[in-house]
């Protein structure tokens, strides 16, 4: 018998399943034990390159799909072919493993598996990392037999999935030593450009710069700073990311659900620029979530004004830093493992 655990294409999604895995595997029940995990993913995306070598996985697939809902005409049609040659596919694999419960964390990865376990009989729990519902999640959410969202009151858990070092990590901020920029491992432009443009002021006052560029941008950022005489720590992807954020007193950061979380377990106070073309603006309803709680910042990119940013600098960062420590539950991921083990 087995967990099966699907979904992915971006980082966010794919943290999820990751952290949910962890506890599965470390605090596992006696029955747990008996069980296997299993990854269905796609091609497409980031999948593999987060869990092709995950031995914690007995088995792993990687199904030819790719999104829908952004293509148009034969696109969408070839798009709707394939996802239903990877359903009959996922069907099949959730039978061969005696599947028991699917976890699912939407993306266009979790499709296929989704629907092959509503239509198998195989229950399905649905994990939304978002405050506005991704578009599979959405459609599946009557349908699901568990729904879990950090942001709904109705949710049976709250708790966001984080993993445990950002906890241990954290820490009352008081005074801005250390800034860090997260523009995600692809990086962000618009975050890029501001820390570029913030560095002078920065070194100024003698604050380090920690800076997430995106892997495409590493050399162009480094070199840009040896311009501006500004000893810079910059990094595209990385296994590090919560020793950054335990460095830092105050973030920088695109919204992305994991990220947000992360930095809250963390208690690092955060200005949030969203990516102004997630789907359904979800990036800005995640930091507008936090902002109506008094516990951070948020900036459009055409809103952005250096001189506004610097003086976040100055606000109290101690009252944010304690609210964040409140805002979040520390077992998230144990609460959805134990969840998913009752089925087994």
């Amino acid at each position: 018998m087995s967990i099966v655990m699907t979904g992915g294409g971006t980082g966010g999604h794919l943290a999820i399943i990751r952290a949910v895995k962890e506890a599965l595997v470390t605090e596992g029940s006696e029955q747990q034990s008996d069980a296997s995990l299993v990854y269905i993913g796609s091609e497409k995306g980031q999948d593999r390159q987060w869990f092709e070598h995950d031995d914690d996985f007995e088995a792993k697939y990687f199904l030819q799909t790719k999104g829908v809902v952004n293509q148009k005409g034969l696109g969408k049609l070839a798009s709707l072919w394939m996802m239903f040659k990877a359903y009959l596919h996922a069907r099949k694999l959730l039978k061969q493993h005696n599947a028991k419960v699917v976890f699912s964390v939407g993306g266009f990865s979790s499709a296929a598996t989704a629907f092959a376990a509503k239509t198998s009989g195989v229950p399905l729990v649905i994990h939304e990392q978002n405050a506005a519902l991704g578009s599979l999640n959405k459609l599946l959410k009557p349908y699901a037999d568990v729904f879990i969202s950090s942001y709904l009151e109705e949710s049976p858990i709250k708790a966001y999935p984080v993993k445990e070092v950002f906890f241990d990590n954290a820490r009352i901020r008081e005074k801005v030593k250390t800034v860090i920029f997260l523009g995600g491992s692809q990086g962000a432009r618009a975050i890029n450009e501001l820390a570029l443009s913030l560095a002078p002021e920065l070194k100024a006052r003698s604050i380090r710069i920690i800076h997430q560029a995106g892997a495409n941008n590493i050399d162009a950022v480094q070199q840009a700073y040896r311009e501006l005489g500004i000893d810079a720590e910059v990094f595209g992807f990385t296994t590090k990311l919560a020793d950054y954020m335990n460095e830092a007193d105050f973030a920088i950061a695109r919204a992305g659900a994991s990220t947000l979380w992360e930095l809250a377990a963390t208690a690092l106070p955060t200005l949030f620029i969203p990516y102004p073309y997630a789907a359904s603006d979800h990036q800005y309803y995640n930091a507008k979530f936090l902002v109506e709680k008094e516990l951070a910042w948020v900036m459009r990119e055409n809103e952005i004004e250096k001189e506004k940013v610097l003086a976040l600098f100055n606000e109290d960062l101690s009252q944010k830093s304690r609210g964040l420590m409140k805002s979040i539950e520390r077992d998230g991921s144990r609460q959805i493992a134990t969840l998913l083990e009752r089925y087994l």
